[in-house]
């Protein structure tokens, strides 16, 4: 999602007849104009024929591969690019889960591109595009980039669907969707992807599926009786989200409550009743829900903690805050968002330096997280 447009890192040349690239050379159809990948350190007017490798038209083609998905010539240079690097799948991938890994998504993004679109029928590719975009949107989110991470989501759901109508089927892509859906909180998908996991998996012995094969299935079999047991694939649960989610809590307090009438020991539902609550600025109920989703099995849950520190905070009942939010750390301490509810709270007892702390903290975890940059940047403007 560069601003920029990445064609305009390529120039077209026409290859005369007697042209041999510097490195390596590869038969050329000479009618075809080439892509270029320029130079970093190039000026306007610095293009220079007899300077070009056969590395920045491979590179080229790769952009175009990722970006021009209309250009006439994509066959040609895909031909190319097998003739040249027999093994460019397997290194492009390589190179993409490295980027993803290090959180250079940017590059990884590009790279999972050109990979798509130098073998658009490989659903393998299509699945690690998919998860890419899945992991990418959970770290916008978590620096509170929200459109952003929508955007993503909404990109990462496209190929997951793409993947699981695959002839013959990919078991992984039930499994990876499921849990996307979980994230989504569409329970009823989640739970119909696990049941297509276990359904394509189920001749399979437990030598067969190896032993990560085998945690997934009793995995998946979980999750299932989870949905089941806590009846969350129920049309009014689901209703409440979506409503509340997209800012008509009132209509999803009603949906939700009106699934609390028989899922009373349901944790999500007393989660999701407080987020409404919250929501609304209506902190004392809120915090009530929270706290019943915690007796009905939401204390594994970081977020319950977290939510609940909110409305401690409006109440300036900041040590009990504390307790929640600690505890919501220990359950998971590298979220972004619990350092940074942590640096809010010190900001809200007046205690400057420690908030500054929190925020830099959040930095080092994601050099992109927008709420410590903001938050920072108004601690030094007030010194």
């Amino acid at each position: 999602m560069n601003p920029a447009n990445p064609l305009d890192s390529i120039y077209y040349i026409s290859i005369p007849e007697n042209f041999v690239p510097s490195n390596d050379s590869f038969k050329i159809d000479t009618s075809i104009l080439l892509p270029v990948q320029k130079k970093t350190a190039d000026a306007p007017g610095d293009f220079n024929p007899a300077e070009i490798t056969s590395e920045q038209i491979l590179a080229g083609m790769l952009t175009v591969l990722a970006y021009d998905l209309k250009n006439e010539h994509l066959d040609y240079y895909r031909s190319i690019l097998k003739q040249v690097k027999p093994n460019i799948k397997k290194e492009l991938c390589e190179a993409a889960i490295l980027k993803t890994k290090n959180e250079d998504w940017d590059l990884a993004e590009e790279i999972f591109l050109a990979l798509h679109g130098f073998d658009p029928e490989d659903k393998a590719i299509i699945l690690n595009m998919a998860l890419f975009l899945d992991q990418r949107a959970d770290n916008y989110r978590n620096s509170g980039l929200i459109e952003d991470a929508d955007a993503y989501d909404a990109d990462a759901e496209s190929y997951y669907e793409e993947v699981m109508e695959a002839e013959p089927a990919i078991p992984d892509a039930f499994f990876n969707s499921g849990f996307f859906y979980m994230k989504q909180h569409k329970y009823r998908e989640a739970k119909d992807a696990f049941e297509t996991y276990l359904a394509l998996t189920c001749d399979f012995s437990d030598e067969d599926m190896g032993e990560n094969g085998v945690y997934k299935k009793e995995r998946a079999q979980e999750i299932i009786n989870n949905i089941n047991s806590q009846n969350i694939d129920d049309e009014a649960f689901r209703a409440a989200y979506d409503y509340i989610s997209h800012g008509e809590e009132e209509k999803g307090l009603e949906e939700i409550r009106t699934f609390l009438e028989h899922n009373q020991k349901v944790w999500n539902a007393w989660f999701m009743l407080g987020w409404g609550l919250r929501k609304l600025e209506r902190y004392s109920e809120a915090k009530q829900a929270f706290l019943e989703s915690l007796k009905c099995g939401g204390d594994t849950n970081s977020d319950t903690y977290n939510e609940l520190s909110l409305c401690y905070v409006k109440e300036a009942d900041f040590a009990e805050a504390q307790k929640c939010l600690l505890k919501a750390f220990e359950l998971e301490p590298e979220s972004t968002k619990i350092i940074s509810n942590l640096g809010y709270l010190a900001l809200a007892q007046g205690k400057k330096e420690d908030a500054r702390k929190y925020f830099t903290t959040v930095l080092e975890l994601d050099p992109k997280d927008a709420i410590a940059s903001s938050e920072l940047l108004k601690l030094e403007q007030e010194e």
